[in-house]
């Protein structure tokens, strides 16, 4: 699997995601909504980590360079 996220956009996946794990924790958010905020920050956090994100490919977006299936 190549890489297709930049080191910004991986960056701003994690810190949406621990936000929103964040309000779902503090109670902010809570029931149905909260749990759907959860997973998607668990994904968002998942993506981040990983710089592969399978909405991008299947759009075919790339937002950093890769040379051989590794960040540059």
């Amino acid at each position: 699997m190549k890489k297709n996220l930049g080191k910004i956009d991986s960056v701003i996946r994690i810190l949406i995601g621990i936000v929103l794990a964040y309000l779902f924790y503090e109670n902010y958010v809570s029931g149905t909504l909260g749990i759907v905020l959860l997973s998607v920050s668990g994904v968002l956090v998942i993506t981040g980590f990983m710089g592969w994100c399978p909405l991008y490919r299947l759009f075919g977006i790339k937002t950093c360079q890769v040379k051989n299936g590794f960040r540059e």
